[in-house]
C-alpha cells in the first residue's frame, strides 16, 4: 500500500488513554505475550515473561539501564535474536507470530511490515554504496517495487524527512550524521510499514540534531499512522515523545502505563530511582543521585524481586517472591510489579 493511500492519524492529542491503548484498527502494531527468551550458559531468562503492545499511530517508549534487555525486546519484532536462543510465548507484529514464520514470511515481514532504525546510521549503511541505492535495494530485491517506482518512492521520503533527491548520488561520508539518520528513517519507511522500531535513534547525534530527529519521527508517525517503539534510556527523552512507557529492569517489565502517570507518580522504586538520578537545569548544583549496587548477574538464578538488593523498600518477601503486575487503584492502565507499590504513592522515593 502507498503511504498517500494510508489515512493520517488526525487525532489532536495522545493517542493513548489512562485504560490503555487506543488504536485505529482492532490489531496492535505489536503485540508482545509471555514472551521468554533463554540463552545458553545462564542460570535464568534475559527476557522473562513481557508482555508489550503497541497499538496503531501510538508511540511507546521502553526505558531502563544498559543491560536491561530493552534493544533485545525490541529486536525480537524482527526475530533478530542472539544464537542458541530459545524462546517462549508470541511476538505478533501486525496479527503475525515471528516467532514461528517460515524463512521466506518473516523476509516478507522484515521488508514490509516492521522496520528498525538502529543506534549508529554510519554502522548501518555501507558506505561504498550510493544513498540512493540504499534506500531502494530492499524493495527491488524482493520485487514489491520496479527501478522506477522505487526511486520515486526513495524522493518522495526523502522530502519527507527534510532532504531532496540530490541525496540519492551521495555516499554515507558525503553527509553529517543527522542527515544520515534522517536517510536511515527514510529507508526504514520505504516498505510502508506497521511498526517502527527506533533504538536509541539519537545517541550518537548532537543536542540539536537530537531534537530534530525526534520531532520528525512524531510528525512522520501522525502522517503515515505508523506505531512507534521507541528504546532509550533517557527518561526525560521517553517523557517528551510517548503516549505509554513501559520500565525494564532485568529482563522484566517493573512498570507500565501512561507517560503522565508515570513519570508524575512513579509505582516501581526503580522507576522512582531512575527519575531521582536524571540531571535537572533547575537544580544544577550537588552531587546527582545514584542507584547503588548493580543488576543482577544473569549467571545467578533470581528467586524473588530483581530489583531488590537495590532498594531501600526491600523486605524479606521481595527476596523471596517474585512480585506479580497490577494496576494502581482508580488506574488500570497504570501498572507496577511491587510488593510496595501503595508506599510510592503520592512520595518522593530515592531508591
Amino acid at each position: 500500500m502507498n503511504t498517500s493511500d494510508r489515512p493520517a492519524n488526525t487525532s489532536d492529542g495522545p493517542v493513548n488513554t489512562s485504560d490503555g491503548p487506543a488504536s485505529t484498527s482492532d490489531r496492535p502494531a505489536l503485540d508482545i505475550q509471555g514472551l521468554r527468551i533463554t540463552l545458553p550458559g545462564t542460570a535464568r531468562p534475559v527476557l522473562d515473561g513481557i508482555d508489550l503492545t503497541v497499538a496503531t499511530g501510538e508511540t511507546v517508549a521502553l526505558v531502563g539501564e544498559s543491560g536491561s534487555g530493552k534493544s533485545l525486546t525490541s529486536r525480537s519484532a524482527l526475530r533478530l535474536l542472539p544464537p542458541g536462543a530459545v524462546t517462549e510465548g508470541t511476538v505478533l507484529v501486525d496479527g503475525q507470530d515471528v516467532l514461528t514464520l517460515d524463512a521466506d514470511r518473516l523476509r516478507a515481514l522484515r521488508t514490509g511490515a516492521v522496520a528498525m532504525v538502529f543506534q549508529d546510521p554510519r554502522a548501518a549503511i555501507n558506505p561504498l554504496r550510493r544513498i540512493g541505492d540504499f534506500l531502494t535495494e530492499s524493495v527491488r530485491a524482493t520485487r514489491t517495487m520496479t527501478a522506477a517506482q522505487a526511486t520515486a518512492r526513495a524522493v518522495e521520503l526523502l522530502e519527507a524527512v527534510g532532504l531532496d533527491d540530490t541525496a540519492l548520488a551521495k555516499y554515507p561520508s558525503q553527509v553529517s550524521g543527522g542527515m544520515l539518520q534522517r536517510v536511515m528513517i527514510a529507508a526504514a519507511l520505504m516498505g510502508d510499514p506497521t511498526l517502527l522500531l527506533a533504538d536509541e535513534p539519537t545517541t550518537a547525534l548532537d543536542v540539536t540534531t537530537q531534537a530534530e530527529v525526534i520531532a520528525l519521527l512524531g510528525r512522520l508517525r501522525e502522517r503515515f499512522g505508523t506505531g512507534l517503539l521507541f528504546v532509550t534510556h533517557d527518561l526525560d527523552l521517553a517523557a517528551a515523545v510517548s503516549d505509554r512507557v513501559y520500565v525494564m529492569y532485568a529482563g522484566r517489565i517493573a512498570e507500565s502505563g501512561p507517560a503522565e502517570e508515570i513519570f508524575a507518580r512513579p509505582r516501581h522504586p526503580y522507576t522512582a530511582a531512575l527519575l531521582a538520578s536524571t540531571p535537572r537545569l533547575e537544580n544544577p548544583r550537588g552531587r546527582l543521585a545514584a542507584i547503588d549496587g548493580q543488576p543482577p548477574d544473569l549467571r545467578v538464578a533470581l528467586t524473588g524481586c530483581a530489583f531488590a538488593a537495590r532498594c531501600a523498600l526491600a523486605t524479606e518477601l521481595c527476596d523471596q517472591q517474585a512480585p506479580v503486575s497490577l494496576p494502581a487503584p482508580g488506574r488500570p492502565g497504570h501498572q507496577a510489579a511491587c510488593h510496595h507499590s501503595d508506599r510510592l504513592e503520592g512520595s518522593a522515593v530515592d531508591a
